[in-house]
């Protein structure tokens, strides 16, 4: 006689010729458990990839309280891994923002391109308790970040061996928008004019024939846009400068400054914003012409983040968010 006791995940034998019962433990199944780690390793990884949980449910025979249940405990499995995860050489912050968490700060790996975690708030006082508890934080030698003061100053503070790095793609993003509404102050019908305001923002050896005929024709009605896209051109090819040799990282450097001077001597408030903006940071945008990466890599995983916030019609739980993105965003 044979009877399978999967309260005690084990087999229960009798022999006929003692007359004792032995027990023998089922593979691949837990004890307390009524199905293998390796259906619920096949869950955990259809409704991943999008298939409802009601469909899973019908599939395998199981209730929908069991699916989820099914897939807590997959996500629980991956993020113990992810404890003994050290903390990253190269490390990414960035901010998002979510309609219930409001703002919370992602720390991403750049190096090997995954998600390290993400805390809830984005100034210091939200980020100390997180921070303060965070092991060997003296592996970190890089950051890479946008223009924020706050997050410069809590990398000063929590990660003092490391080097902040200014994030090519907002340095670039931010010094379009101030020139841009310079040449909006010049003339006011470009905001309704999203064609030739679209041609100023483009590099020029990116526009067609066509493209450089019209902006052509455009700069030469404004000498004021056309001084100031000319400007633009050149910090442009300051900027967008990446893995680049030290000495021409010295003739980088004055032409940065020669620059900020011009942009903080135009009569334009605009111009001498970003100027101020520029010569504050000017360190840390010096050290983006050695480094090749960039948040880039962050800015995409906070798109699957919010599919993920998507698939769960809004995540209450921060600690059940915080999990599935560690767990997916790898």
């Amino acid at each position: 006689m044979r009877r399978v006791l999967l309260r005690f995940a084990v087999c229960k034998f009798h022999c006929r010729a003692c007359g004792k019962y032995f027990r023998q433990r089922l593979d691949g199944i837990l004890p307390y458990q009524r199905s293998t780690e390796a259906l619920k390793r096949q869950v955990y990884r259809q409704h991943t990839q999008g298939i409802s949980r009601r469909s899973l449910a019908e599939n395998c025979g199981r209730s929908d309280t069991t699916i989820a249940r099914y897939y807590d405990h997959m996500y629980d499995l991956e993020n113990r891994k992810l404890l003994s995860v050290e903390v990253p050489r190269v490390l990414g912050i960035d901010e998002r923002f979510s309609a219930r968490k409001r703002f919370a700060t992602t720390f991403c790996d750049l190096k090997k391109r995954r998600i390290f975690d993400v805390a809830v708030g984005r100034s210091q006082a939200d980020l100390q308790p997180y921070l303060y508890d965070l092991a060997s934080k003296s592996r970190v030698r890089i950051v890479c970040m946008d223009l924020s003061e706050s997050y410069r100053s809590i990398v000063r503070s929590a990660f003092p061996a490391a080097l902040v790095v200014a994030d090519r793609f907002h340095v670039v993003c931010l010094a379009l928008h101030h020139l841009m509404q310079a040449c909006r102050g010049i003339d006011p019908t470009l905001t309704a004019r999203r064609g030739a305001l679209r041609l100023l923002q483009k590099h020029a050896r990116n526009l067609t024939t066509t493209q450089a005929r019209r902006l052509e024709t455009y700069l030469a009605g404004h000498p004021a846009i056309a001084a100031i896209h000319a400007f633009k051109e050149e910090l442009m090819a300051v900027l967008i400068a990446k893995n680049q040799t030290k000495a021409r990282c010295r003739i980088l450097v004055h032409r940065l400054l020669d620059g900020v001077r011009q942009l903080r001597e135009s009569p334009f408030e605009d111009c001498r914003k970003l100027g101020r903006t520029l010569a504050d940071w000017q360190v840390e945008i010096g050290r983006m012409w050695r480094f090749s990466r960039s948040n880039g890599i962050t800015e995409g995983f906070h798109g699957k983040m919010k599919l993920i916030q998507r698939r769960a019609f809004g995540s209450r739980n921060c600690e059940n968010y915080r999990r599935r993105v560690r767990a997916l965003c790898t």
